[in-house]
């Protein structure tokens, strides 16, 4: 027998997770408003997204039938939720979907959700490590990527690429520093989001960044302190090796002299990049590697699952609490 399709409201958060997230086998449906404001993006044109994402007028959520609501944001928790649904689906089973690692103290920051009956999903072993939930309990779901069966590693580009948005206003937290001192020792392109004020080369479309990646030697991630990047792990799965910061769970995604190279030592890393840069095949039998370890931990087939179980835990209680209620 196959298992009934949930119905889950969600947020526009992070566009890429989100059409990741459409993977899933269930419906979910995504709040806009007029002109498509921060939270209430929707599902944009410009991208191809998932027929399981379904987008709803803000104003018609009350109108809905689900079986849980998946926040991702404090003010999803705090404000959305509260002002958009009824008060019979503020009942219903919730999951918090964290994207990143604590900000105010690494290890002493309460989350949003702290005791409160809300399943906490992480998206790194590392964020649940730090994050102090209370009582809450919580979940891990590893990130879940794919890419173009023509978008395959070439490296014919002796450089490094660096994919960061807003890197000029976010400064050392992503890195500026870090990237402009290994800029200066080595050639590597930025791109992302007002990457232009840097000398960048200005966003590649979704769509279209792994087939430009998968020209470049190596990918240079310098990102000191956030959840580990989706495109660090399309990077991997296109075959690019991956160099940066063993921070947070970097440290455990890249696997050193095997898919490619780690350190807290930035000359350090800025020899490894200057070794790729003179070896292709070095580059490439790493770059093989961050591939192979790509499709085992950051599959879709296996992310969908871990999403599946999850959502359907937490429905399950509430499922098997009305049915004893009738």
């Amino acid at each position: 027998m196959t298992a009934s399709r949930l119905r889950i409201l969600t947020w526009h958060v992070h566009g890429s997770y989100l059409a990741y997230l459409g993977q899933v086998a269930h419906t979910i449906y995504v709040p806009v408003r007029p002109g498509r404001p921060e939270g209430y993006a929707g599902l944009p044109p410009g991208r191809s997204w998932p027929a399981s994402l379904v987008e709803v007028p803000a104003e018609e959520v009350r109108g809905l039938d689900l079986d849980a609501v998946l926040y991702q944001s404090e003010r999803n928790y705090r404000e959305d939720g509260p002002e958009l649904l009824s008060p019979e689906q503020l009942e219903l089973p919730g999951l918090y979907l964290e994207h990143d690692p604590p900000r105010e103290s690494p290890t002493d920051t309460r989350h949003p959700a702290a005791d409160d009956d809300v399943l906490v999903v992480h998206v790194t072993p590392f964020n649940d490590l730090m994050w102090d939930c209370g009582t809450s309990p919580t979940r891990v779901v590893e990130h879940g990527v794919g890419a173009p069966a023509d978008a395959r590693y070439t490296g014919e580009l002796e450089r490094g690429l660096v994919i960061v948005n807003h890197l000029g206003k976010r400064g050392r937290r992503l890195g500026l520093d870090v990237f402009e001192r290994a800029r200066r020792e080595v050639p590597l392109d930025l791109v992302g989001m007002a990457s232009e004020e840097l000398g960048g080369l200005g966003e590649v479309p979704p769509a279209e960044l792994p087939r430009f990646a998968a020209r470049y030697r190596f990918l240079f991630n310098p990102i000191r302190y956030t959840s580990l990047g989706l495109a660090v792990c399309e990077a991997m799965t296109v075959g690019l090796p991956v160099v940066g910061l063993a921070t947070t769970e970097m440290a455990t995604a890249v696997r050193n002299g095997v898919s490619g190279y780690v350190d807290t030592d930035v000359d350090g890393l800025v020899e490894r990049m200057r070794d790729l840069l003179a070896d292709p095949g070095l580059a490439r039998r790493l770059g093989q590697g961050a591939r192979r370890e790509a499709l085992g931990r950051f599959s879709l087939e296996r992310f969908a699952a871990d999403w599946d179980a999850v959502l359907r835990e937490r429905v399950a209680p509430a499922g098997a609490a009305a049915a004893a209620a009738w």
